[in-house]
């Protein structure tokens, strides 16, 4: 009887712990209203920790069954469109990202209702643990842009085609979960958060060895991801392929 009392305690503390999200991301937009791009970034990162932790913690404790009137995977789904997707496109309306008129407005827009349309799908996050589509993952878009000061038009151009990609059939890796190379990927994971990590303090300056050393991983997620997706998409279409008939 105790033990089931601590563990739902527990499980209550695990979606607070995912709900002080909310917390990183008004202070976020606290920091960039005011201009403090850097210390809006670092709001920013931990929302990312925070999110990068709490789906183990809540499969550990087995979060599910121990309150199964509450729904975990619509407080994380409201908790990640606010940290991923509304707080890093503020940012970049207001960073001089994206244009402060009516185009930037459009593009922000566009972003806001592509990542809605990926967050509501039931089929988001596929059976075999993989992400259907780009997965919002604009909080990070939004770091290498602000450092890399790319023309406004590159810009867009990127954005417009991640926003695309929402709406795309293509499987995207989920690093804590998606079997093929997971250790490799949660190493490399693990070096790319404290490289960026370590990038922060100066940012929009940056160290190239770190920079490059940071997008690196990110060239590896999206290459296993495209090498993952069509291997699959190969093997399915080879399983569905009707036999040959034979003389």
């Amino acid at each position: 009887m105790l033990r089931e009392r601590l563990l739902r305690y527990c499980a209550w503390g695990v979606h607070c712990y995912t709900a002080a999200g909310t917390i990183t991301a008004i202070i976020a937009l606290d920091r960039i209203a005011r201009a403090d791009f850097r210390g809006a970034l670092i709001w920013m990162a931990f929302a990312l920790f925070i999110d990068s932790s709490d789906g183990p913690l809540a499969r550990g404790l087995q979060v599910r069954a121990q309150l199964p009137f509450f729904d975990g995977s619509l407080l994380d789904n409201v908790v990640d469109y606010l940290t991923y997707v509304a707080v890093p496109v503020f940012f970049m309306l207001r960073a001089g990202i994206v244009p402060d008129d009516v185009a930037g407005l459009t593009l922000a827009s566009f972003i806001m209702v592509a990542s809605a349309y990926a967050f509501c799908r039931t089929d988001a996050k596929t059976e075999d643990h993989y992400f259907r589509g780009f997965p919002s993952y604009w909080n990070l878009v939004a770091f290498y842009l602000f450092c890399l000061r790319l023309p406004e038009l590159a810009n867009a151009v990127l954005l417009i085609a991640l926003g695309v990609m929402e709406f795309l059939p293509i499987k995207f890796i989920y690093p804590n979960r998606t079997e093929p190379l997971r250790s490799l990927t949660l190493v490399l994971a693990v070096g790319w958060a404290v490289v960026t990590g370590l990038m922060l303090p100066a940012a929009p300056s940056y160290n190239p060895l770190l920079m490059y050393s940071s997008l690196a991983f990110i060239a590896y997620y999206f290459a296993l991801s495209f090498a993952l997706h069509f291997r699959s998409t190969r093997f399915a279409a080879h399983v569905g392929a009707p036999a040959r008939r034979t003389a």
